[in-house]
């Protein structure tokens, strides 16, 4: 099996790309040849006759630029919708067959392949499939990302028995606080303790990852 993840979320903006660089670039700091992959990337900038992947490039500086853009991210799409209607819009529908390509393209069995999915796990990503498609083709462990608030509990949960019922191992699951505050008798991450049986980490949007960090230790 390709060593590596597949990082999915409950949602779109609970932090997926925040969390998948900072793996990225450890890993990469630990002398780990990284490959990551944002395949379909929706909401580019167009600059000049160029469409600019922000969470691809942030991928690109992870890993030093050791890794092509261009691999990173083949198929980008202006406008900020899902990257299946983006497609469809662009004349340039794309299959699960495609993305999967795109994410094994020049990567080696010895490599750390990292890829982010769009949206949520069950978020529209192709013509023919959702990000589980892709995630149960590529066979690679997931790694869940969730916003640290109120009602996360319920997404958390029907995300993790989708994965499971794919048949996909769930690495851990991280809950990525985007907030400077919480409610004091809020504690997502001890109630979740007694409901899965995978490692669950808290991050806050201004906590960086160390080399030494837990979550690294267990995914590489």
């Amino acid at each position: 099996m390709q060593k590596g993840l597949f990082i999915t979320g409950t949602d779109t903006d609970v932090g997926k790309t925040y969390v998948g660089v900072q793996i990225a670039s450890a890993l990469h700091e630990s002398q780990l040849r990284v490959c990551p992959r944002k395949p379909i990337e929706s909401g580019c900038k167009l600059i000049g006759k160029t469409l600019h992947p922000d969470d691809a490039n942030q991928y690109f500086l992870a890993v030093e630029k050791k890794v092509s853009l261009d691999e990173i991210c083949p198929y980008r799409f202006e406008p900020p919708i899902s990257p299946q209607r983006a497609a469809r819009l662009a004349n340039q529908p794309i299959n699960i067959a495609q993305a999967h390509q795109a994410c094994i393209q020049n990567v080696s069995d010895e490599d750390f392949l990292i890829v982010e999915g769009a949206g949520g796990f069950y978020s529209p990503l192709c013509e023919d499939g959702l990000n589980a498609d892709l995630a149960e083709s590529l066979q690679l462990p997931v790694l869940l990302i969730a916003n640290d608030q109120l009602g996360c509990i319920n997404h958390i949960l029907l995300t993790v028995e989708t994965i499971k019922k794919r048949n996909l191992e769930l690495s851990a699951i991280v809950l990525n606080s985007q907030k400077e505050t919480h409610d004091a008798a809020m504690d997502n991450e001890e109630d979740l303790k007694g409901l899965v049986d995978v490692p669950i980490f808290s991050v806050c949007n201004n906590q960086q990852l160390t080399q030494d960090s837990e979550i690294l230790t267990l995914l590489s």
